[in-house]
Order: structure tokens, then sequence, then C-alpha cells
């Protein structure tokens, strides 16, 4: 059903290329909306999504989940994208895999320390601002990345297809995560570095990860990542991407089977002459 449901984005293309240059030889396309269950309240998405292009040309992609619990997980979603893409972003070179591993827990260790000065400008704690944190790093030939909480990120290796690289973080209860703000969070956050040959992949929230993932093992789902990964391959107007991804998300196929804020981020490498 799922893959039924995805295929008529392969459908959606332009025919002039309007892919920002800053961002070669990547595409991206990514979207956020509330859940069903926030609109029913009339409260915003507590999601959040970034994405740079960083040293060497590699990709940055953020995402992160407000907790619903926090009374500004939302803004504590935002600025933890914000300042972890803008660290991982003013690097001057990956270096070794040692060093993009350290690289995306300083990353995190900024994020919290962001969330924690806010906070007090605002008068609230840092649990009012909690919020998990996806981060991911991308060459044409390996992928960094490190997570806190639910969600997971996923790359589409040339050789393997759709490939799992993090995996959701639960507690003893299936709803039950772990949040940056935890006082414990840096000593429980996954971080990982593999040399994958690579052609796009997806970031996205725990709103999607049952229809993505199997569970409990937490694998991605081939039939949900086929359409997607193929349409951010042929996609060539950001614009019209970013709506037809959006719709998706907004679509009963996929509202129908989950309540939560949806968030993902597709991206590809330009396969194009101009991408190279």
């Amino acid at each position: 059903m799922i893959a039924k449901s995805l295929s008529w984005l392969r459908d959606r293309r332009s025919a002039s290329p309007r892919f920002p240059d800053g961002l070669a030889p990547w595409r991206v396309v990514g979207a956020s909306t509330a859940g069903t269950s926030h609109q029913k309240l009339g409260q915003a998405c507590q999601d959040a999504a970034g994405w740079a292009l960083g040293p060497e040309r590699s990709l940055i992609v953020a995402v992160a989940d407000g907790a619903g619990s926090a009374s500004h997980g939302g803004e504590g979603a935002r600025l933890a994208v914000s300042t972890a893409v803008n660290f991982l972003s003013n690097r001057r070179t990956l270096g070794s895999p040692n060093a993009q591993k350290d690289a995306l827990v300083s990353a995190l260790e900024r994020a919290r320390s962001a969330l924690q000065s806010d906070a007090g400008r605002r008068g609230v704690t840092a649990r009012d601002m909690a919020t998990t944190l996806i981060l991911l790093q991308a060459t044409p030939d390996s992928v960094a990345a490190l997570q806190v909480g639910d969600g997971a990120a996923v790359v589409n290796a040339r050789q393997n297809g759709p490939t799992g690289v993090t995996s959701p973080q639960t507690g003893e209860y299936i709803n039950e995560t772990m949040f940056i703000t935890a006082a414990d969070a840096m000593d429980h956050h996954q971080t990982v570095c593999h040399g994958y040959g690579l052609t796009g992949g997806a970031v996205f929230s725990d709103g999607l990860q049952m229809l993505a993932l199997k569970m409990p093992e937490g694998t991605p789902h081939p039939p949900f990542f086929g359409p997607l990964l193929r349409f951010v391959a042929d996609a060539t107007d950001a614009g019209q991407a970013d709506a037809a991804l959006r719709s998706f998300l907004a679509s009963p196929r996929v509202t129908g089977q989950t309540t939560d804020d949806l968030t993902l981020v597709l991206f590809a490498l330009d396969a194009s002459p101009a991408g190279e």
C-alpha cells in the first residue's frame, strides 16, 4: 500500500532545473507538516529540519522533533537544528572518520548549550525545550551521523540499496525516547561513520518510522524508500518537489496511519553534467 501511495511522486517533474547552485552536487527536498492530533488542537508542528553544504562539498542534514510534553519543544527543535547545521557547515575540512564523529558530538554539545542559554532567557528550564536531534553529513563515498532520540537516517548505498545509518532510540515503552536536554544525553547518543558509496538518502522524524522502518529491528522498508529516492533523484524543480512532498505527507494514506508531526528530508547526488 505504501509503494502504491508513493508511485505518483515519480511523475512530478519540471522541465527546467531550479535546485540551488549553492547545494551542488546535491538535490535536497524536505517538508514538515503538523500531525492530525496537533491540528485538532490548533497546535503548530514541533518538528524542524535544515540542511547546508559543508566542507569538501559534503551535505549536512539535521532533523529534530520537539517533545510534545515540552512547552517550548518546537522552539527547541528549531534552535537545535540551526545551531548544529551552522557549526558543521563552518568547519574547514572533514578530516578522518574519527574527526567527523568528534565534530558531530561537538555540534550536539553546542545545540545543548544553545538550548540551555535560550531557556534561561525565556525564564524556563531546558526540559521545557526538549527535543530529539539527528545529524547526518554525507559525501559520495561516506556518511557520518549522530542521533539522540527517535526517527532515523537512511542512505541509498550503491551496492545494497536503502541502508540504515541510525535507528530509533526508545525507552521501556514504545512512546518513550531520549532528548538532547537530558542530563545523560551525551552518554547515549548514536554516532557512526561508514564508507558507503551512496547516491542519496533520507532523514525523518518519528512520525514516519512505523511506515518507513521494519519494526522492532528498525531496518529500512524498501517499498517505502524506493519511490521516494527515485523521486528526489529525478526532481529538477525544488519548489515543485517540496510541494509534492508536502502533499504526500498530508495525504490520507500517510495521515491515516500516524497522527504525529511528520518531517522528511530526501537528498540525492545530481547525476547530470551540471551537478558534477
